[in-house]
């Protein structure tokens, strides 16, 4: 036997509620020629607390409402109304159906609303099959006002999918589901797969009891958000990212304003400390948003740091693999219209590597800009180094009378070609140099010092050879 993977529309698949724009759709038609008392603020609620007993019950009054009109007229309407419908897609849903596919499983579409409605958006989703409310027409083609079959909701949407999985030989045991709703707890139970998406807080409850994940295609898998507010862990942090937060450090930001405030953009900076990520946090704060770090392994490996880091939407990157999964993800969540920031530079420069004015950068940022056609945005960072050098496994958080300056300068997008990956990387490392106060710019003689500062504190490889260091493919 088969598997499949279910999924509930409303809430789970789609940000919000399906039916107020085929409602509106069906008005500007001429379908529908009146509106249902209290049918915006019923739209309001459901979107903010998820579904509840009355929309339910005025769902499952609608199929009257509906008796006399033409069923082809209705799915004229609902094809007007697909591609809006499909515009409220998660971002991250499409990389989740994508991988029941690839492993062989049917991606079918479980909805209470009705059939006739729904049907064309599935068909442009690509859908393997949809199973929802249906309504009974009589000869000419008009509904009656009856149900064909059952009610496709709670119990009933349970029974449909049992039926469903007989009819063409899908084990359930074996299958997924997908729901936001307490409601859907019955199909939720009767998969060997539940999961619990932007589940509603009852859901939540029992997702908790009894040990079922739970997940929101807004973000990429295994990010986590914080309950009731509905935000990205990392959304609520970054409201604490500000300068006073770090009163071992002065902050000098300029250059915000080149950070797009929705939309996909890859971030790039040059990399001289640990301290770097407060940097460009800081930096990217004032835009409200999230953004996805490419990390090396060592930072997801860590005990404590790790799970964090992936819990705020970290790519981990291990460096000298050749592996393009980082690549993968970082395009995934540049597809879904996110934030992506990474040093090309792969790793903080060694010894007299480290003062060196040109920039040498890998090409991963060269190569997803490629592929994605995202700006790339870059960003000067100067004076990191001083509040945590290479050589100290911590900052120093006690420099508070006299903190360092820490320069922050981000640029406006970069010309690129798409064609030479090594011609676009020297094009972003010199836009991120040209950010660099003019000391950056300059060659320097270091001192011993400063020169010990520059290796890690356990470090044990060749100084003579850092010059050479190739950056690689990854």
């Amino acid at each position: 036997m088969g598997h499949a993977a279910f999924f509930d529309l409303d809430r789970t698949l789609l940000s919000g509620a399906s039916a107020h724009v085929v409602s509106r759709v069906l008005r500007e038609t001429g379908v529908v020629n009146r509106n249902i008392p209290g049918e915006s603020l019923m739209y309001q609620v459901f979107e903010t607390f998820g579904e509840n007993l009355p929309s339910m019950v005025l769902g499952r009054q609608a199929v009257i409402a509906m008796r006399g009109h033409s069923r082809e007229e209705v799915r004229a309407a609902s094809r007007t109304a697909a591609p809006d419908i499909l515009a409220m897609v998660q971002p991250y849903a499409k990389q989740v159906i994508d991988g029941h596919r690839a492993e062989g499983r049917k991606v079918v579409l479980a909805t209470t609303t009705p059939r006739d409605l729904i049907e064309p958006f599935a068909e442009l989703m690509g859908f393997d099959d949809v199973i929802a409310t249906t309504y009974a027409v009589d000869a000419d083609g008009c509904y009656t006002g009856e149900l064909d079959g059952q009610y496709v909701w709670s119990r009933g949407k349970r029974d449909a999918v049992k039926r469903w999985a007989e009819e063409n030989g899908v084990d359930l045991a074996g299958s997924y589901a997908y729901s936001d709703s307490v409601f859907d707890e019955p199909l939720l139970t009767s998969v060997g797969n539940p999961f619990c998406v932007n589940p509603d807080w009852r859901l939540r409850l029992m997702a908790a009891a009894r040990r079922w994940p739970v997940m929101h295609l807004d973000v990429p898998l295994g990010v986590a958000k914080v309950p009731v507010v509905g935000l990205e862990a990392q959304q609520v942090l970054m409201k604490f990212a500000r300068p006073e937060v770090f009163p071992y450090a002065r902050f000098k930001i300029s250059g915000t304003e080149n950070i797009p405030t929705d939309g996909a953009a890859i971030i790039c900076g040059n990399h001289r400390s640990y301290f770097d990520i407060a940097a460009v946090s800081l930096a990217v704060a004032k835009t409200g948003r999230a953004v996805r770090f490419l990390g090396k392994k060592e930072v997801f490996d860590a005990p404590v740091i790790g799970p964090l880091a992936a819990a705020l939407g970290g790519i981990r990157v291990e460096r000298g693999t050749g592996s393009d999964e980082p690549l993968r993800a970082a395009t995934e969540s540049l597809v879904a219209g996110d934030l992506v920031a990474l040093m090309p530079q792969g790793t903080i420069p060694r010894g007299r590597a480290f003062f060196d004015p040109i920039l040498k950068g890998r090409w991963g940022a060269a190569k997803l800009a490629a592929q994605t056609k995202a700006p790339v945005i870059p960003i000067g960072i100067w004076g990191t180094e001083k509040v945590w050098p290479r050589n100290a496994k911590l900052p120093n958080i006690t420099n508070v009378t006299s903190p360092p300056e820490v320069i922050i300068v981000v640029g406006a997008p970069v010309s690129l070609s798409y064609t030479d990956a090594d011609a676009d990387t020297a094009a972003i490392m010199a836009a991120i140099s040209a950010l660099l106060p003019p000391e950056g710019r300059e060659y320097y003689e270091p001192t011993e010092d400063e020169l010990r500062r520059s290796y890690p504190s356990n470090y044990k490889g060749d100084p003579n050879a850092e010059d050479d260091r190739r950056p690689g493919t990854d």
